[in-house]
């Protein structure tokens, strides 16, 4: 009879980082185990369970014994099995007895081919084995496996010497109501867990059956077993406690501090209003980052002076928990105030040579010779788009120089932010300040680009540098590794140029960057290598956004210099494949392609005189009757138009494969007929290759 299964690990308290890895990992190990040895159901339902104080799994529909198998087992070659007259020989009779089947005869065996000789086998039932059994292998090599970040070694009060993640107090293993005969790190399992540290007041709660267990945990221990629970619990207890405000809650504080609790609860806390006057972002890290505490906002997005905590205490009168919150974060929003009041006694611009104290890389330089590329790289790039080139200058001398600050220092990760504070307190252009975090943008898939010219080329500057230099010294990416993260750089730099539609060649951009290399000793010029790479993180990014990888190919397989309109032409190469007409002239275009490529000859225009045949007459003048409008369309932008302008030529394309000889014997009425495919071809694929849509 199927039942439920459970199986529970009690521990002192697992790392919070690691806990939901770890809880997953356990529950998945184990099903998959039992699972491989036949004792789960299909529809046997898993679900695994992590607190600070434990790792559990339960499964339903488990069966006590797993079911019979039939085994067919090799025996013996037949040269080996038998001696030169056929008769059983000595080995086979000593294999037999072996294997446990000593009164088998070679009636019983059967003969069938292996490789290339032939060999007996024998096929048997192998009884099912108890659940017990398989589950003790099982857990065994899944706590074996697990991904634990350092192993703890503790002594047991036998006084062997294990080794676990935290120490493990009990060891719990039902079936159904039955407890299951296990050992694990040198405990003997039982029905017998451990609920809340505190609110529980230390007493082992009995779990009398698999299917109690969540339910007995909260009720009789304070606890809720389950990581998901406890943090949309957590959830929920915030956005009541917020009102009327904004609590910002970033999913990785709250699987934190899920992590951390088995029985949250929200409690309101409160600092000083004196510390508003530091820029909100610094607090919010702090207090995110040092004390998982969850900040409060108003409406428009300005910090507010309470912000929210989660106990792992319930208590009608939570004044020292709150009193104990405030008294800790105080300090720690102290230094933030120190912080942000010494750095702006200094100039950002008065850091500037300290730069040249900080290496960038041994091959590349310090940070200092690396701003003054990145500023040379801007200015240039402001030129070729008409921006205001002494800003661009002065955000990229100025965008790294928040890295030598006092706050930049503790809380590494408000780079940029605290430049843009901090030149606005300096009196910078407000382009020039927020160049200082701009030019980070995108950070990450889905980022926003920046808002302003003066952050655009100053982030696109800092990037393509990166890229250029990084990869000429030869540090490109390799597999999964990347550790200058060059492939979201140049995720950026397309996003950039396909977003903001900015009328830069690639090429150009590229020679600009390699510009500022110049006389740079480890130098090799990298170019050709980028310009694939980016072209590459350009078709992926195009995959994501819902285009097809022939509608990407069909545009990016002439590798295009510039990618500002590349957009509209895919929107337009989707039109165009919707039409009744486009898979017969992609087929059409696919074979004048072949055809091109295996001609040698010098291809000119189309002379009337020797268009012989009727359907190449049509076809040479419906050519010039629809290259006007071709010419019209693709010249005012509209690619959707320039290719279903296409759409009229169907028949007439059909009609000369199907009745026209291109390779003639007659070379000029070949050179001829060539001349004309070279003259649609050349039509066709102004927006797109689209013989790449050809199936």
């Amino acid at each position: 009879m199927n039942q439920t299964l459970l199986v529970e690990l009690q521990t002192e308290e697992l790392p919070p980082k690691a806990l939901v890895k770890l809880g997953a990992a356990f529950a998945t190990g184990i099903a998959n185990g039992l699972k491989a040895r036949g004792f789960l159901d299909d529809g046997s339902v898993v679900t695994p369970y992590a607190t600070p104080r434990r790792l559990a799994v339960s499964i339903t529909e488990v069966r006590a014994t797993s079911p019979d198998k039939s085994i067919r087992e090799k025996v013996l070659p037949v040269s080996v099995a038998l001696d030169k007259e056929g008769n059983p020989s000595a080995p086979l009779a000593k294999k037999l007895a072996a294997i446990g089947f000593p009164d088998l005869t070679i009636a019983d065996l059967e003969r069938a081919q292996d490789g290339k000789a032939e060999s007996f086998f024998y096929t048997y039932t192998a009884p099912g084995s108890a659940l017990a059994g398989g589950l003790q292998d099982v857990l065994s090599e899944t706590v074996a496996k697990l991904p634990i970040p350092k192993l703890m070694s503790y002594q047991r009060p036998d006084g062997d010497t294990v080794q676990f993640v935290r120490p493990v107090h009990l060891l719990l293993a039902l079936f159904g109501e039955l407890v299951l005969p296990l050992t694990l790190l040198g405990l003997d399992a039982g029905r017998q867990t451990m609920g809340h540290r505190f609110l529980s007041h230390g007493q082992s709660i009995a779990i009398a059956h698999a299917d109690h267990y969540a339910a007995t945990l909260e009720t009789e221990g304070k606890v809720l077993a389950g990581a998901a629970a406890r943090k949309e619990s957590i959830r929920a207890q915030l956005l009541e406690k917020a009102g009327a405000d904004q609590v910002l809650m970033p999913e990785s504080l709250l699987d934190e501090v899920a992590a951390l609790v088995e029985w949250p609860v929200v409690y309101e806390c409160r600092f000083e209003d004196v510390f508003l006057s530091v820029p909100q972002e610094c607090l919010i890290l702090t207090m995110q980052t040092n004390q998982k505490y969850f900040a409060l906002t108003d409406a428009e997005g300005k910090l507010r002076s309470r912000f929210l905590i989660v106990s792992n205490i319930a208590t009608s009168d939570p004044r020292h928990i709150v009193g104990g919150n405030e008294r800790v974060v105080r300090p720690r929003l102290s230094d933030a105030k120190f912080f942000f009041e010494q750095d702006k006694k200094k100039t950002l611009e008065s850091r500037l040579p300290l730069l040249a104290n900080v290496v960038y890389h041994n091959k590349l330089g310090t940070q200092a010779e690396r701003t003054e590329r990145v500023t040379r790289l801007a200015g240039a790039l402001a030129k070729r788009l008409g921006y205001d080139v002494p800003l661009a200058e002065r955000g990229a001398r100025l965008a790294k120089a928040d890295l030598l600050t006092d706050m930049v220092g503790e809380f590494p990760e408000l780079q940029g932010i605290m430049g843009t504070y901090y030149a606005r307190h300096d009196g910078e252009h407000d382009e020039v300040a927020l160049a200082a975090s701009e030019h980070y943008q995108p950070r990450f898939a889905g980022d926003q680009l920046p808002s302003t010219n003066t952050g655009l080329v100053v982030a696109l500057a800092d990037k393509l540098e990166t890229l250029v230099g990084i990869w000429a010294i030869g540090l490109q990416p390799t597999g999964e590794k990347d550790p200058f993260a060059l492939r979201r750089h140049a995720l950026g730099v397309m996003r950039m140029l396909v977003e903001k539609r900015l009328p830069l060649s690639i090429s150009d951009l590229l020679a600009d960057a390699a510009a500022v290399f110049e006389g740079q000793a480890a130098f090799k010029d990298p170019r050709s290598e980028v310009i694939a790479f980016m072209l590459e993180r350009l078709r992926g990014m195009l995959r994501e956004r819902g285009f097809t990888p022939n509608e990407v190919e069909a545009v990016l397989a002439q590798n295009p210099d510039r990618v500002d309109d590349v957009v509209q032409r895919l929107e337009a190469v989707q039109a165009f494949a919707a039409l009744p007409e486009s898979a017969s002239l992609a087929a059409a275009n696919k074979r004048i392609t072949n055809i091109l490529k295996k001609t040698d000859a010098a291809i000119g225009s189309v002379s009337q005189a020797l268009l012989q045949e009727e359907a190449e007459r049509k076809l040479a003048a419906s050519v010039e009757r629809v290259r006007p409008q071709v010419d019209a369309a693709f010249a005012g932008g509209d690619f959707a138009g320039t290719l279903k302008t296409l759409a009229q030529l169907r028949d007439d394309v059909d009609a000369f494969f199907n009745d026209v000889m291109v390779m003639a014997e007659d070379e000029a009425l070949r050179n001829n007929r060539l001349a004309l495919l070279s003259s649609l071809h050349g039509m066709m694929n102004r927006v797109a290759d689209i013989s790449k849509l050809a199936t």
